[in-house]
């Protein structure tokens, strides 16, 4: 049974590595998918254009069908542009940095939340540092996961509030500087923007794009995304994929294993990479369900927020394999 008072312990270092050295030695025909996708830009435009369009068109209409449309189209759209911005995080749209940096910018003005900026820092640690506590903020924090605990309760609040979870995690990520002129140009930016919404066209307008917000990252099935990535269901597997037909929706975010595997890869080349070397692929666990998912980690008291891989000094419990 997999402990629930603390993160699985690992004295293995993180597998993407080792494998990403294997796949370009044994293909090296890989190489020539890496590069950018400055095409990518153009759904950036297109999904805020629609996010806006919509907030207008809503702040007429009754409370039920903004909600209607927050989970059923707004969740999808803001969802897609959280992938979009990790694709400028990984400078996969233009060559140029601040290229990059200014659509990520462009692509928060519907998500209501200046993050962009900061989630470069941070995401990029990640890819570094997978699993160090000290260094990794896509892990929860140990409080965190010990509020939550692991009743479909607790887990119900913390998918609710995850987009208010996230903001805590940073703070605690050493070597890490969050206040730059980027960071400051994209809060200016982005609050101007939520004070026009608000103030020209409504409260209502503003309300229908945070509902997005929560429901594109929350309790929703798109919020099994965050589940599926790295949180362990078949031990010691630490990182999982997803290859059901909401990453048509998605831009290929479902991908994760290869993404992790070679990061420098836009999101349209990434089934190429499992197709080109399916050996490395095919025998991981990965999911076809988001769905599916996101009840189980609901209902199923093995996984909680502890169910994640941490590594280096500090902390955790062997690995065991009775999920």
């Amino acid at each position: 049974m997999a402990d629930n008072n603390d993160f699985q312990y690992s004295e293995i270092s993180e597998p993407h590595r080792d494998r990403t050295k294997e796949i370009l030695r044994k293909h090296p025909e890989v190489r020539q998918l890496i590069g950018t996708n400055p095409y990518t830009a153009l759904f950036v435009v297109g999904i805020v254009a629609l996010q806006i369009a919509l907030a207008v068109w809503l702040n007429g209409q009754p409370w039920w069908l903004i909600f209607l449309v927050a989970y059923t189209i707004g969740a999808f759209a803001n969802h897609s542009l959280y992938v979009l911005n990790h694709e400028c995080t990984h400078n996969l749209i233009f060559r140029k940095r601040p290229l990059n940096l200014l659509t990520g910018i462009l692509a928060d003005f519907p998500t209501v939340v200046p993050g962009s900026t900061s989630f470069r820092l941070y995401h990029l640690k990640h890819h570094s540092f997978q699993g160090i506590y000290e260094l990794d903020a896509d892990l929860p924090g140990k409080w965190e996961a010990k509020l939550i605990g692991n009743t479909p309760y607790g887990k119900i609040i913390w998918l609710l509030f995850f987009p208010i979870f996230q903001v805590t995690r940073p703070p605690r990520i050493k070597e890490l500087k969050f206040s730059n002129k980027w960071t400051y140009l994209n809060i200016a930016i982005v609050v101007a923007f939520d004070l026009l919404i608000l103030l020209l066209i409504g409260p209502k307008a503003f309300s229908y794009l945070l509902l997005s917000l929560f429901f594109s990252i929350g309790l929703h099935p798109l919020g099994a995304r965050w589940i599926q990535e790295h949180y362990v269901v078949s031990p010691p597997q630490e990182t999982y994929s997803y290859y059901g037909p909401l990453n048509w929706l998605a831009f290929n975010v479902g991908y994760h294993n290869e993404h992790h595997d070679i990061s420098s890869i836009p999101w349209n080349r990434l089934p190429k990479i499992r197709k080109t070397a399916p050996e490395y692929y095919d025998t991981l666990v990965y999911h076809k369900s988001w769905t599916k998912l996101l009840f189980r980690f609901l209902f199923d008291p093995r996984v909680s927020l502890f169910s994640r891989v941490e590594r280096g000094d500090r902390g955790g419990v062997a690995l065991d394999s009775s999920i």
